[in-house]
C-alpha cells in the first residue's frame, strides 16, 4: 500500500509522439486521469537504462485515448523521441483532492483483497483501463485474478488494514487454481 511514502507516483507510460512539436503520448494508469493537468513538475524514468530526469510541463491535455504532454524547453519531435517507453512520475501534492469514497491508483497498489466468500485471493498489484471500467489484477492462492473495478463487486477499502473487500460472483476466480503457501 502506498498511502504515505514517497511523494513521487507514476502517472503512465510515454507510447509515442504527436506532431512535430515535441507532444508526448502517455498512455495513463487510468480511465479518465487528467492528473498530468495539475503537475508542476513531471519525472521521466527511461525504460531501460539511462538517467532520470525532471521536466516543467507546457501543456498537458487530453487526446482520444491518451494524455499529450508537452515539455518546456523540449518543443521538437527530434527532441522528445528518445522518451519512448519511459514511465512518467509525478508528485502527489499536485493532485486534487478526491471525495472520501474515491482513491488514486497508486493508494490502492499493494492492498491484501479479501472476497467474502473464498478470504484472501491475493494482493492488488496492477490495473488496466477498459473501455467500460477499471480491472485490479490480483496475484496469489488463485492465480492471477481479474476484478472488475464496479460498485457491484469492491464493497469496502480499509487503509488502516491495508484491505480491499470484494464480494466477487461465482466463477470469477479460479478454485481449481489454487495453490497452498509454501
Amino acid at each position: 500500500m502506498n498511502r504515505s511514502g514517497s511523494s513521487l507516483f507514476k502517472v503512465g507510460v510515454v507510447t509515442g509522439t504527436h506532431g512535430l512539436r515535441g507532444d508526448l503520448k502517455v498512455r495513463t494508469l487510468t480511465s479518465g486521469s487528467d492528473s498530468l493537468c495539475h503537475a508542476r513538475f513531471v519525472e521521466l524514468r527511461p525504460a531501460e537504462g539511462g538517467s532520470t530526469q525532471r521536466f516543467t510541463p507546457a501543456r498537458a491535455t487530453p487526446h482520444k485515448n491518451v494524455m499529450l504532454l508537452r515539455l518546456q524547453g523540449r518543443e521538437d519531435i527530434n527532441v522528445v523521441q528518445e522518451w519512448i517507453g519511459a514511465e512518467v512520475w509525478m508528485d502527489r501534492a499536485d493532485l486534487p483532492e478526491l471525495d472520501e469514497d474515491e482513491s488514486y491508483w497508486f493508494e490502492l497498489e499493494g492492498l491484501r483483497v479479501i472476497d467474502a466468500t473464498l478470504g484472501e485471493i491475493g494482493v492488488l498489484e496492477e490495473m488496466f483501463t477498459t473501455p467500460a471500467h477499471d480491472i485490479y489484477v490480483v496475484r496469489g492462492p488463485f492465480g492471477e485474478v481479474l476484478v472488475p473495478a464496479v460498485e457491484e463487486f469492491i464493497k469496502a477499502v480499509d487503509f488502516d488494514q491495508a484491505l480491499l473487500r470484494v464480494d466477487l460472483p461465482q466463477g470469477l476466480v479460479n478454485l481449481e487454481e489454487r495453490r497452498d503457501p509454501a
